[in-house]
């Protein structure tokens, strides 16, 4: 037994020792691997597998690799999506102004355009938040802050400014001669008013008193109106005429810019009113005198007497004069323009008193309350607007015309007033 066990020693090899400080490896290390590639790209067939390792060296040693021009091209276009996908993100969290003028003066203070060609407002505030993102995101937000201070410094000087401002009346001193004519107009106006609502009220409580049989007194001699006399009243077409108070004479106007007086009924020719270098546009006999008034383009109103002298002009309009009313006293001369004004005269001393405002385009016509308080105006704005001559104030607006109404010449009575 000895035996066999020293043969058996004997012939077995003996084993190799490991140091302790080399450790072999547990598995083997796997090759590196290009990344996936995404949906949109194709990647490499099989086929070409030796092919792209060999030509474009996709692997080039341990842990290092290149990829291909179509994912460099599909990495940049995700990377600039995600930056501007981050921009709209940081534009929708800025503070934009919503009033276009804010956004206009933000924009220039930025340095950038105000506005481009076709560009609307909406637009224009889209555009203002992402220069805003922009520079937030280029880091450069000492530029935003400069502005904005701007902004609140030039607030600040407006609100200082408005306070400093004095408060002034929304309406224009008138003169000490407007004064007195208004004083004038109250005491004419309220002694007709009372004699015309005396008579109002004694018709009222008169039994006998029939409003329709008055209306049809007055209605029914129309219907026998008939041509008695023509007469060819100047070389050009006729733009205006007047009758005097008294009814004896008769005032027309043409284009030619000339106004002749005519006898009545006869209709003969008494004189020729010639000084306007332009187109006459109206005539008006005054209620007091038979003085005769005349309008025209030549942007003066004059003042005739019945032998054809001159008397007065009127000079102050800024357009052509359209319209021409006399005030029941006789003492005021009313004009109407096309610079969207009318205004009041002084007949005696030629003095304009009043130069009245209101009407947003030209003024075409004007007519005075028998009384002399009122006065109605009307334009091309469509709108007419009633007058008190004694405060100044528009105390009415007749609205509902669609087109210009052309002429106010009917009594104020006749609505009411």
């Amino acid at each position: 037994m000895e035996e066999e066990k020293e043969n058996s020693t004997s012939t077995t090899p003996p084993r190799s020792v490991i140091p302790p400080s080399i450790v072999p490896p547990l598995a083997p290390i796997p090759p590196v691997r290009p990344p996936m590639l995404q949906n949109s790209e194709v990647g490499p067939s099989d086929s070409d597998s030796d092919h792209n390792e060999l030509g474009t060296g996709i692997n080039k040693g341990a842990g290092e690799y290149e990829i291909s021009e179509e994912s460099r091209q599909v990495r940049e276009r995700q990377e600039k999506a995600r930056q501007e996908l981050m921009l709209k993100r940081r534009a929708a969290a800025l503070a934009v102004p919503t009033n276009d003028m804010a956004v206009r003066a933000r924009l220039r203070r930025l340095g950038e355009p105000i506005t481009l060609f076709g560009e609307r407002e909406m637009e224009r505030r889209d555009r203002l938040r992402m220069i805003m993102a922009k520079l937030d995101a280029e880091g450069q937000l000492e530029k935003l802050m400069k502005a904005h201070e701007e902004e609140e410094a030039a607030a600040s000087i407006s609100r200082d400014m408005a306070e400093e401002e004095l408060e002034y009346p929304f309406y224009t001193e008138g003169s000490h001669s407007l004064q007195n004519a208004r004083i004038d107009i109250a005491k004419y106006s309220l002694a007709r008013a009372a004699s015309r609502l005396q008579r109002a009220k004694r018709k009222r409580d008169d039994p006998d008193e029939d409003v329709d049989e008055e209306i049809n007194w007055a209605f029914n001699p129309a219907g026998n109106f008939s041509l008695e006399f023509s007469e060819v009243g100047d070389d050009r077409p006729l733009s205006g005429c007047s009758f005097s108070p008294d009814g004896t004479q008769l005032a027309t106007c043409s284009l030619t810019g000339s106004a002749k007086l005519w006898t009545m009924p006869d209709i003969r020719k008494v004189s020729t009113l010639k000084g306007h270098t332009e187109r006459a546009t109206d005539v008006a006999y005054s209620p007091v005198h038979n003085h005769v008034a005349t309008a025209s383009a030549d942007r003066t109103a004059r003042y005739w007497n019945d032998q054809g002298t001159l008397l007065r002009t009127f000079e102050g309009h800024l357009d052509r004069l359209a319209r021409i009313a006399f005030h029941p006293s006789g003492k005021y001369l009313g004009t109407t323009s096309f610079d969207k004004t009318w205004r009041l005269w002084d007949v005696e001393t030629g003095e304009e008193l009043l130069l009245q405002e209101g009407h947003s385009r030209s003024v075409y016509g004007l007519a005075f309350h028998h009384d002399g308080s009122l006065a109605a105006s009307c334009g091309l704005d469509s709108l007419a607007r009633v007058w008190d001559l004694r405060t100044g104030r528009s105390i009415l607006a007749l609205e509902g015309h669609v087109k210009p109404p052309q002429v106010v010449k009917t009594t104020l009575a006749a609505f009411g007033i």
